[in-house]
């Protein structure tokens, strides 16, 4: 049964296993005995995967337990850069669970004024004392990337389709291929447009571009890109905003041409990723402490 990453409130136990020899030592010893003494069922995936700033979230997890159990008194920072157990903590090693660490830790204080009007319900509470901050934003972000990429398919599938066919040329030169070259609007013989893989145009790459709205792209669509396409290239890229069938998918898989095919998830993905059809509207700036400040000279 494969490891789940553990919530930040589940590395309680882990840290204070791991200080209860009394001895001090630096943090980031510290995350590292507690990946290698409790967490090392986790993929190298899991191990690798990263929160919306870029920082390991395994990593970033046990950061924040060992943050709220400072605050409720079961370990103590003796000097910069190093952590070491208390008697409290040493007391409560086995035992400590969220559910009795919540008045110690002030979880739910963090997030709400004990005097405000605001009344959160059993769902939102329940989230919140699961969830550390980095969590909550994380997931915030995500809320609004989905909204974000929702809206821009929608989008996609209401523009003209020869506007279509250029934002996709568009994109992949954002992506960093060179310049490109729109065919003709007509007689095209389904090839939208041309694309170098390269700067120096040594090789080159066709694109059809697909606006669906319902329709799925079919076997015989991919059949006839294939068609088109002349002897000096054998590389396609086929863009829809819908999704392929699996006999389009089987179709160039198995084609002695390299085709890549990008659905309507994908095509935002990309497009979200790569700024195009998208702004930044906001920028959010999250502090830490700077020990280095406070350092004596």
């Amino acid at each position: 049964m494969n490891q789940e990453i553990p919530k930040f409130h589940e590395t309680f136990v882990p840290i204070l296993n791991v200080l209860s020899n009394g001895e001090t030592i630096q943090s980031r010893e510290l995350i590292n005995k507690v990946i290698e003494l409790h967490y090392s069922n986790l993929s190298s995936e899991q191990l690798s995967e990263k929160t919306k700033s870029g920082e390991i979230l395994i990593n970033n997890r046990i950061a924040w337990g060992k943050s709220y159990l400072k605050k409720g008194g079961y370990i103590s920072f003796p000097e910069r850069g190093y952590v070491k157990i208390t008697e409290k903590g040493l007391k409560e090693k086995n035992e400590l669970t969220l559910g009795n660490a919540i008045d110690d830790t002030g979880i739910i204080s963090f997030y709400a004024d004990e005097n405000s009007k605001t009344k959160l319900d059993k769902v939102e509470l329940k989230e919140i004392v699961n969830s550390s901050p980095q969590d909550l934003i994380d997931k915030g972000f995500s809320q609004i990337e989905v909204e974000v990429k929702n809206e821009l398919l929608e989008k996609l599938k209401q523009i003209d389709p020869y506007y279509f066919e250029k934002v996709i040329l568009i994109l992949l030169k954002k992506m960093g291929y060179g310049e490109f070259i729109e065919t003709s609007k007509s007689g095209d013989g389904g090839i939208d447009g041309i694309i170098n893989e390269d700067k120096l145009g040594l090789d080159k790459i066709y694109i059809q571009a697909k606006r669906f709205n319902e329709n799925k792209v079919r076997e015989k669509d991919i059949r006839n890109f294939i068609g088109a396409m002349s002897g000096d290239t054998n590389k396609g890229v086929f863009v829809t905003t819908s999704i392929f069938d699996s006999g389009a998918i089987e179709k160039a898989k198995n084609a002695h041409h390299k085709i890549i095919l990008i659905d309507g998830e994908k095509l935002v993905h990309l497009m979200h990723e790569y700024n195009v059809g998208v702004q930044i509207k906001a920028i959010y700036e999250v502090k830490q402490l700077d020990e280095d400040f406070f350092e004596e000279q």
